[in-house]
């Protein structure tokens, strides 16, 4: 018996909806608000391709695009760098946000306004930066160091 089989087949379904659902509406509101949305997005139709053909036709175009642009986006030590100082920023931002220091003279608007959502939206942003630091390691090494070792083997006598 796997360890799947101790769950009820009801909740498991009922189980899978709720995530999956859940991750596509989170993703949809990071697209407009600061976090991972699409891959919110993408983590909701892995989940929801455990029961549906349709998820699982969407995902596929969906990973190969990522896989693509990941591949260019570690081709270059500049974009490398930036990727690096972008997930950095993310986070610097995101514990700026939370701690909320008082508001500049030169902020034209109220102090309601000043950094408003304090930690809720700066732990969004912080895990943000963690996520693109964690994408960028992966695509780093997926992609960049299977080159580099793939053509040293090449080389060698």
């Amino acid at each position: 018996m796997g360890r799947t089989d101790a769950i009820p087949p009801w909740l498991r379904r009922t189980g899978i909806e709720v995530l999956g659902w859940a991750l596509i509406a989170v993703g949809l509101a990071a697209l407009v608000l600061p976090g991972p949305g699409l891959l919110a997005l993408a983590a909701g139709l892995v989940v929801l391709s455990l029961r549906y053909a349709w998820a699982e036709r969407l995902l596929v175009p969906i990973k190969t695009e990522a896989l693509k642009i990941a591949q260019k986006e570690v081709k270059t030590w500049p974009r490398i760098v930036a990727s690096a100082l972008g997930g950095l920023v993310a986070i610097a931002a995101g514990i700026l946000w939370g701690v909320r220091p008082p508001t500049p003279d030169w902020w034209a608007f109220g102090d309601r306004w000043w950094l408003s959502g304090g930690w809720i939206v700066g732990s969004t942003l912080i895990v943000s930066g963690l996520v693109a630091l964690a994408l960028m390691t992966y695509s780093f090494r997926k992609f960049r160091l299977t080159r580099t070792s793939s053509h040293r083997r090449d080389s060698s006598p």
